[in-house]
């Protein structure tokens, strides 16, 4: 990749379980605008999440694995575009 058309390299995350194997993996090849676009989403989700979690009296468990999931998801795109961008 080169910094005239960034995008990003395979990168796998998710990692659960016993086998401790990665669940999901961002594409190779996923333009930057794309990849900054679904970023800026998921971490606006996550903090949505964590704001409503703020709020509950009681913990909902499936709100704060949903801020985990999509941070983690966040995560692994910029690392994919950091990746993508050093490889040449």
């Amino acid at each position: 990749m080169t910094f005239d058309n960034p995008c990003t390299a395979t990168t796998p995350f998710g990692t659960h379980g016993a086998t401790s194997e990665p669940f999901y993996t961002v594409r190779a090849g996923i333009p930057l605008e794309d990849a900054l676009s679904q970023i800026s989403l998921l971490l606006k989700c996550a903090g949505e999440s964590a704001y409503e979690l703020c709020d509950c009296e009681v913990q909902e468990r499936g709100l704060l694995w949903s801020a985990l999931h999509q941070i983690e998801a966040a995560k692994a795109l910029t690392d994919a575009l950091i990746g993508g961008v050093s490889v040449n």
